[in-house]
């Protein structure tokens, strides 16, 4: 399927690129806690309405 050369490239790859997600999301951490504050209660109230969206379903289907 896959070369032993291509799995060493593609592992290099995934964590090079964790790295520096790593590294950018940590020289951005002051300016997401300045301007996404209450981005939790979205994350928060999107989980309501698909519990919401569940709990219709089941008791409609009954």
């Amino acid at each position: 399927m896959f070369t032993s050369g291509q799995w060493v490239v593609a592992i290099l790859f995934f964590f090079v690129f964790v790295l520096l997600m790593i590294y950018s999301y940590t020289k951005d951490k002051a300016l997401h806690k300045k301007y996404y504050k209450g981005a939790s209660w979205v994350l928060v109230g999107f989980i309501i309405f698909i519990l919401l969206l569940f709990l219709i379903k089941v008791f409609i289907k009954g």
